[in-house]
């Protein structure tokens, strides 16, 4: 389970990074960290 959160945390800051970068949208940002959350069976997202 920590590995998996590890993980998940990892994708969620190069997502972030694509962000910044204007590599994506706020939309794909949000539709992708969605699909992670459901991924990694991750309930709340405290970063909001």
């Amino acid at each position: 389970m920590k590995e998996n959160l590890i993980r998940y945390s990892m994708q969620i800051a190069m997502l972030g990074q694509l962000l910044a970068l204007a590599l994506i949208t706020e939309k794909e940002f949000s539709l992708i960290k969605n699909r992670l959350m459901q991924d990694y069976g991750v309930i709340s997202d405290l970063t909001s």
